[in-house]
This record gives structure tokens, sequence and C-alpha cells, in this order.
């Protein structure tokens, strides 16, 4: 209203550049709503990066972006695989595969790794795992493929036995396409 009235008696140059504005307004509103989604997404993807005021500097590395989700499905499935005790049915594996286990085993080759997994998934009648998350990541400073995952893996042995426990792992990819390397912790939390 104050526009309208202040256009009315304005000169008439300024009456038109008034008006102008007027009939624009949801342009310009269009306009704001574009550039701040502009900012914002600029802040958020500048947010994966370590700050430059960061008491630590990562030994691996702090720049990520979100990676490619086909490996997300591959580990996905490898879980699945797990659940099913059908270890061989995916062919995912490079050749120089090693393994990081939380007792600090470290198990390398493909052959070795899927014989020592084969006889630990035997030495239980069932095991039911719940994914809690998963993120492919890109790592840009190394160029490295990798994948994230959290779950619950419950397992049930012969005797009758429960045994529940926390997973954590992180599975890389090289440049073929094919699992590298795999990273897992364990914890266990209080009944």
């Amino acid at each position: 209203m104050l526009l309208r009235t202040f256009s009315l008696f304005a000169k008439p140059p300024y009456r038109f550049h008034f008006h102008f504005l007027t009939k624009n307004i949801y342009s310009m509103k269009r306009l704001m709503i574009v550039l701040t989604t502009v900012l914002c997404s600029s802040f958020f993807t500048a947010g994966f990066a370590q700050a430059k005021e960061a008491p630590y500097k990562a030994d691996y590395s702090s720049k990520f972006a979100i990676g490619n989700p086909a490996y997300a499905d591959k580990i996905v499935q490898l879980w699945k695989d797990w659940d099913d005790n059908q270890l061989g049915r995916h062919d995912y594996f490079s050749d120089t595969l090693t393994m990081w286990l939380p007792d600090g085993s470290v198990t390398k080759g493909k052959a070795a790794n899927l014989e020592g997994a084969k006889k630990y998934r035997g030495s239980f009648v069932k095991a039911v795992s719940t994914l809690h998350a998963w993120v492919p990541l890109y790592s840009t400073d190394t160029n490295d493929n990798l994948v994230c995952i959290w779950g619950t893996e419950v397992d049930t042995y012969p005797d009758g036995k429960v045994d529940t426990k926390e997973l954590h792992e992180v599975w890389w990819f090289n440049k073929d396409g094919k699992i590298s390397a795999m990273r897992q912790w364990t914890s266990k939390f209080g009944k």
C-alpha cells in the first residue's frame, strides 16, 4: 500500500520504476529462492571437507563426496549372502583382497578370505542381520571408492546360544569395481 501511495506522488520517472518493482515482486522472490538454494548447497558441500581449524589432520582422507551407489548395493548383497550362508553367490572380490578383522587378524588373498569366512559362518546355525545405514563414498584426494555400513548381527550357534553384536565395516573398491579391502569393527551393548 505504501509503495502504491508513494508511486502516485512520485515524479514520472520514479513512478514507472516503482510500478515495475511491484509487478516483478514474484520474480524477485523466485530469484532469492534460487540464490539461497545455491548458497546453502555450496556451504553444505564445503562441509564435507576438513575445516582449516580442525585440531587433527586425517592421515587417510578428510575430503569425501557421495560415491557410486552400485558399490553400496554390492555390500548389501554380501550381507544378505552372509545371512543366507551363500558366500559364493557373488564374485565381487579381487584376488588381492585384504581383510582386517576385529580380533586384530589380517587375512590376505581372495581364496584365504573366502575359506576363513565360510568356516566361521559354518559355525552358526543361523545369522540374521539388521542394517542401520550404509553410504557409498568417494575420497576426492586419494581417488578411492568405498562403502561404510553399520548394522546388528544376531548369530545362533548349534547349542542354542545366541550372540548379538554391532558391526561397522568399511569396504574399498579397486579401479575394476572389485572389493580390494575391508575393515570391520564390532561392539556389544549391555542388555
